[in-house]
């Protein structure tokens, strides 16, 4: 499933094609929201913006459309009437003038009006988003340190969108190995030193991943793999994907284990 810097990824490329731009024409293609057809005709899209893995375009009419990719949603931007050869199926159409918005395979998708989004039964439910601007170290202390929380394994709360929002199983995996933690540690446990670090790795990877297009280790290394031949997807990760090959860190074998639902590929000698 995509995560939070893949989707705040998607969220600029469709700011930019639609963001500001006359609306002349949206499609809804889900049965269930065909309803709305005609209603977003000649609407201004005011903005895009994300909240974690979630996104929401706001019109002039008064309403927002949220959408979550899931695993196969994925939108396009294309030039006015030229679309885009793929079996995918239609699930949403932004028409401007410049060029058009297609999500195509997402399933969730829902028509809310603006001042209601508040009471979006997930987006209420957010924790801060870890790539916003404005999510500071200390609101991750706090929530790492609070009673709901301060108990539960890390393997499991990383993931956990009410905790913070965008995080997914290759971030929870290198967010970790680079703090040097298991996955069974809580954070009631660690001293202010592992605190530190945890922050820093949380704060950190997932915005190094949005800036370079999905890398979370160390980018000299990842460049210079890349030099001797290595393809991005074999240099971009420290630990996800990379079971039974040395750590970069100690030499030791990563290894991969059940937690939460997904397997959590981790160094059992850096991670403790």
């Amino acid at each position: 499933m995509p995560e939070g810097p893949e989707i705040r990824r998607a969220r600029d490329e469709l700011a930019a094609a639609v963001e500001g731009q006359t609306a002349h024409r949206v499609e809804f293609h889900l049965p269930a929201l065909k309803s709305w057809n005609g209603r977003f005709d000649g609407a201004l899209v005011e903005s895009v913006i994300c909240r974690g893995k979630a996104m929401i375009s706001r019109f002039s009419n008064g309403l927002s459309i949220y959408s979550h990719n899931q695993l196969y949603g994925r939108w396009m931007m294309v030039p006015p009437g030229r679309l885009p050869e793929t079996r995918r199926q239609l699930r949403l159409a932004i028409h401007c003038e410049r060029r058009w918005a297609l999500l195509y395979s997402a399933s969730d998708i829902e028509v809310w009006p603006s001042d209601k989004l508040h009471e979006h039964p997930f987006l209420s439910k957010l924790g801060p988003d870890l790539l916003a601007p404005d999510t500071t170290s200390g609101a991750i202390f706090e929530r790492l340190e609070s009673k709901g929380f301060a108990s539960r394994s890390l393997g499991g709360l990383l993931t956990n969108q009410s905790f913070v929002a965008g995080l997914g199983n290759y971030l929870r995996c290198e967010i970790l190995h680079w703090a040097g933690l298991h996955p069974k540690r809580r954070p009631g446990e660690l001293t202010s030193q592992a605190l530190d670090r945890l922050v820093e790795g949380m704060l950190q990877l997932p915005r190094q991943s949005y800036a370079t297009g999905g890398i979370t280790n160390d980018l000299l290394r990842a460049e210079k793999l890349m030099q001797e031949g290595a393809g991005f997807e074999d240099a971009r990760f420290q630990v996800f994907r990379r079971a039974g090959l040395p750590c970069y860190r100690c030499g030791e074998t990563i290894i991969h284990e059940p937690q939460g639902g997904q397997g959590c590929y981790l160094c059992p000698n850096c991670q403790y």
